[in-house]
């Protein structure tokens, strides 16, 4: 089978996929791939959890409880979905298991492709996720980013693994670390202001249910419009009579810092992502 999943007559099939990680991200893969078109046969998972073995397998038909090992040597795509400190471990048991030719997707935060590189057969193919916590309601935000060996058909392939997750976009991998400050991060943003907005109705005299539930659906229905594709100021200004309530609010926001906070807000992000880096690259030496 050629990197892009076509066979020999030419006809597009789905790769064998080995996800390493049953989390809540290779869940998300694994519910999103099978979801799209991908046989349970030709899917499967490993999870050092028997518990969490059975459960995957029993919701989702796949095999489960294999080593890691054994599981890469039926693959011709192998993602691994578990932590960064166990990163290396896991490239310790699978690399001479590895056929010559599967590519290796990531999806560890952090760890740049090099990491993996240096620790695979030479000439590995590997690509760089940056996913977020929606991919598991298919509303996701990933950034992908190719390593040295990883090419156009490589990166296809992922982005075919990973589009049942929602939007999939290319990066450079220097761009990384501020990909995890907005999206990756991102849905921390929404939540804080999510209960803020509700902690305000509450101040206000509101019950704290409805609050909750008016700040929320507020939210949810903004993203809505703002995947329409019209620009961000455009739908606030929409929103803001001359003299009017918004206007009012959005100027208190503007008094007290919020937009000067959430850029400090990404700069730190960014700043611990490549902190996190370096440590997880000095640790796996």
């Amino acid at each position: 089978m050629s990197p892009n999943g076509t066979g020999p007559t030419g006809t597009t099939t789905h790769p064998r996929l080995a996800i390493l990680g049953g989390g809540v991200m290779g869940e998300a893969l694994l519910a999103g791939v099978l979801a799209s078109g991908w046989d349970v046969d030709d899917v499967a998972v490993t999870e050092p959890s028997a518990l969490r073995a059975n459960e995957l397998s029993g919701t989702y038909g796949v095999r489960a409880a294999d080593g890691n090992a054994k599981t890469v040597r039926r693959a011709d795509v192998v993602v691994v979905a578990v932590k960064p400190k166990d990163v290396g471990g896991v490239l310790a048991e699978i690399t001479d298991a590895l056929r010559p030719g599967t590519l290796v997707i990531s999806v560890a935060a952090g760890l740049p492709c090099a990491f993996y590189e240096e620790r695979l057969p030479t000439g590995a193919p590997v690509v760089r996720v940056m996913p977020n916590t929606p991919a598991v309601v298919g509303k996701g935000a990933s950034a992908i980013s190719a390593g040295t060996h990883a090419t156009e058909e490589h990166l296809a392939l992922a982005e075919r693994v990973l589009a049942s997750t929602g939007l999939v976009v290319r990066a450079d991998e220097k761009d990384l670390d501020a990909v995890t400050a907005i999206s990756g991060s991102g849905p921390a943003y929404v939540f804080y202001v999510a209960d803020a907005m509700a902690e305000a109705g509450v101040l206000l005299g509101l019950t704290r249910d409805r609050a909750r539930q008016l700040a929320v659906q507020t939210i949810v229905g903004s993203a809505a419009l703002l995947d329409g594709g019209e620009h961000p100021v455009v739908l606030r200004e929409r929103v803001s009579s001359p003299g009017g309530t918004t206007v009012a609010a959005v100027r208190e926001l503007d008094a007290h810092g919020v937009r000067a906070a959430f850029l400090a807000a990404a700069e730190a992000a960014r700043d611990r992502s490549r902190e996190l880096a370096a440590e997880a690259t000095t640790r796996g030496r």
